[in-house]
């Protein structure tokens, strides 16, 4: 172990800690994270998070997810009935007159 800072290789200073810490060099961690932070801030923004107002926005997201579960259930059941009226008569049909009677 070397009793001296001037006794250590050239790269490996203090600066070489900050390296591990960071995960490589500051300056392409900063780039990174900048990076990221924009494409995170874009998928917030898409549903419908606003920085300024947090907690509002983290309420209305979990209103329109909530409104948006019934209105899933009330199309979804409106075609069924749609579908319903077409279907259910033919199958009725089809197996009132296609089914053979006995074994």
């Amino acid at each position: 172990m070397p009793d001296n800072i001037r006794d250590l290789p050239a790269g490996q200073s203090q600066s070489d800690g900050l390296y591990r810490f960071l995960g490589g060099s500051p300056l392409s961690v900063a780039f990174r994270l900048i990076l990221l932070s924009i494409l995170v801030g874009v998928v917030l923004a898409a549903i419908g998070l606003d920085p300024w107002n947090i907690l509002n926005s983290v309420r209305r997201l979990f209103q329109t997810i909530w409104d948006f579960g019934f209105d899933a259930i009330n199309w979804a059941w409106r075609y069924f009935l749609l579908g319903a009226v077409i279907v259910v008569p033919i199958w009725l049909l089809s197996r009132l007159f296609g089914a053979p009677r006995g074994r």
